[in-house]
């Protein structure tokens, strides 16, 4: 899913996983208008139910390989 639905800002180090408080690499937008955040480990392992029941899903997981990522440096 691309974020055609709504605009999404991007994530931040302030954005954290709702399972861990690692930070969130994964915004899945629901139904009902709630969201829930993911670190890119959770997001993964509930990636097929998240696609099941999510109107839209943010994934920005590439930042933690992306070679531009100045957290990476």
């Amino acid at each position: 899913m691309t974020g055609a639905i709504a605009p999404t800002k991007p994530l931040t180090a302030l954005d954290v996983c709702d399972r861990c408080g690692a930070q969130a690499y994964v915004r899945v937008l629901l139904p009902n208008s709630g969201e829930l955040l993911f670190c890119a480990h959770h997001g993964r392992e509930h990636a097929k139910a998240l696609a099941e029941v999510a109107v839209d899903i943010q994934d920005e997981t590439q930042r933690l390989t992306d070679s531009e990522n100045p957290e990476q440096r």
